[in-house]
């Protein structure tokens, strides 16, 4: 703060052109505005004001500090009105990461309520599959499923997820339900490019089911659009085909295998000092998302 006192004395002297103007600007006395000048020439090692019979003036190094001095003060004080409005009132851009199918079937209902209630907030929302480096992303708040890193990011958790394999119910009816995951090598499996080793709990115990799929599908969205029109098994997260678990287009099985569910949570930077959108968002968000039946797992 002494620099900045110091910068701030100069300042005013320089815009009055006076030592006793620029005292009476700041509330000082003009002694106290002659010791801090006297001192800011020592520690710089050079005049910034000429003393003459006419008053006082700059010398070129006291025009460029003088310059240099009022757009710092500036830009402060434009950091300070900056800071306290965000933190008193919602509003600019708020951007949020959310895993891909989780936007469409659970977060989009939620943040246009969200921007109903703070219209002066502007949401940018990101899909994501692994867990997004929030600073380096330039992200408010993300919302991740899965165990986290031990990291400098606050986290609230907001419920649970499981992986589940369903098909559509005509399917079944042609095929039979399996009773077990070895049943599954007798039937047909959709897969979205990801491993075909499914894993299960058995007993306690993991166990996993290599699988040859007859219909591989570059989306996930795509290989559960395939098992409603009765293609087949495949295996999400449980929150990826809510919709269509909800409204009987397709339905779980191997219920009793299922691994154990994965936690989710909203995950921010700063804490109690995080912006004024951010603290609102997570105060609308957390009870949405812990009453939405998508994060029941």
């Amino acid at each position: 703060m002494g620099r900045y006192r110091e910068m701030e004395v100069f300042d005013a002297v320089a815009q009055t052109g006076s030592l006793a103007a620029g005292a009476r600007l700041l509330g000082l006395s003009t002694a106290t505005v002659m010791r801090m000048i006297a001192g800011l020439e020592a520690r710089l090692q050079t005049t910034l004001l000429l003393r003459g019979p006419r008053g006082i003036g700059l010398s070129i190094a006291g025009e460029a500090f003088a310059t240099s001095s009022r757009q710092i003060l500036q830009e402060i004080a434009e950091a300070d009105r900056s800071a306290a409005g965000l933190h008193a009132y919602p509003a600019g851009q708020l951007t949020i990461s959310v895993p891909l199918l989780m936007a469409h079937q659970v977060f989009a209902p939620i943040a246009l309520d969200y921007l109903r209630a703070f219209p002066d907030v502007r949401l940018v929302a990101q899909d994501h599959e692994d867990v997004p480096h929030l600073l380096e992303d330039g992200i408010d708040v993300a919302l991740v499923v899965g165990h986290l890193p031990d990291s400098s990011d606050f986290a609230v958790p907001v419920g649970t997820v499981k992986a589940v394999v369903c098909a559509a119910p005509d399917y079944l009816a042609r095929h039979g339900r399996p009773q077990t995951p070895d049943d599954l090598k007798t039937h047909l499996i959709i897969s979205s490019g990801a491993p075909s080793d499914w894993r299960f709990l058995h007993q306690g115990a993991p166990r996993s089911v290599r699988l040859t799929p007859r219909l591989t599908c570059s989306t996930r969205s795509g290989a559960i659009r395939a098992a409603t029109l009765g293609l087949g098994l495949t295996r999400c997260m449980s929150f990826e085909a809510h919709q269509e678990l909800q409204s009987g287009k397709l339905e779980a099985v191997l219920e009793d295998f299922a691994a154990p569910g994965l936690p989710v949570g909203l995950i921010y930077r700063e804490g109690r000092r995080a912006a004024a959108r951010v603290r609102t968002f997570l105060d609308f968000a957390v009870p949405h998302l812990r009453a939405h039946p998508a994060l029941r797992g």
